[in-house]
């Protein structure tokens, strides 16, 4: 069984910047990002193929989010810049299981808190 864990959340500023990391233990594929506050669904923010050559992104992240991956480290990467107090959330990682599946193993989050 995968295991995710998330790491690199924080309180900073507005205009700020924040990298999360998300390390895997376990093979993995298809890798996103998400974020999720209180009283609200769980909305995606990024995604990234098993390769690193596909992302896809929110259009309210686009031009400041950026999604890597390490595969050699087994880790995907979060980059976001220009942090607004809108992207206060706890920010969630996943992975596929299988090609072209749906998100199966989640971590356990990480709280990012953008001030004004």
């Amino acid at each position: 069984q995968v295991q995710l864990v998330e790491s690199g959340g924080g309180l900073v500023q507005a205009g700020d910047s924040l990298r999360l990391s998300c390390a895997a233990a376990g093979r993995t594929f298809t890798m996103g990002w998400f974020r999720q506050v209180p009283g609200k669904e769980r909305e995606f923010v990024a995604s990234i193929n098993r390769s690193g050559g596909s992302t896809y992104y929110a259009d309210s992240v686009k031009g400041r989010f950026t999604i890597s991956r390490d595969n050699a480290r087994n880790t995907v990467y979060l980059q976001m810049n220009s942090l607004k107090p809108e992207d206060t959330a706890v920010y969630y990682c996943a992975t596929k299981m299988v090609v072209g599946g749906s998100y199966k193993v989640w971590g356990q989050g990480t709280q990012v808190t953008v001030s004004s």
